[in-house]
């Protein structure tokens, strides 16, 4: 079931934003940027925490999802270290995904010529 709540949540998120763009002509990366930014206040509202607990990767995949991690980062580095947490938190939450991102969009650049 774990599984089937993970593509149901997912697939809203991303329909959602779909949606968005396809009806309001929004810029792609305005809507990126809101997307993690309501990810973000939803998670400092505790809010969207239990939606990860339900859903897994489904919640966690999108981008409202890397606004989940940075928050919940920052709010345990808070703890550990103060106020110093609020700039330590976020990036080390987010590190591994986004060396992921950047290792594979590098070797994908070498390996591929884009078309364009």
């Amino acid at each position: 079931m774990t599984l089937l709540y993970a593509f149901l949540v997912g697939g809203t998120l991303c329909a959602l934003a779909q949606i968005v763009l396809d009806l309001t002509k929004t810029n792609p990366a305005f809507v990126m940027v809101s997307a993690v930014s309501l990810g973000a206040v939803l998670s400092g509202l505790g809010l969207y925490g239990p939606l990860v607990e339900f859903a897994g990767a489904g919640a966690t995949t999108p981008l409202l999802g890397f606004g989940h991690s940075l928050v919940t980062g920052m709010m345990e580095d808070v703890v550990r270290l103060g106020w110093f947490g609020l700039f330590t938190g976020g990036l080390r939450a987010t590190a591994s995904g986004l060396m992921a991102a950047i290792v594979f969009g590098y070797l994908m650049a070498v390996l591929f010529n884009p078309k364009g």
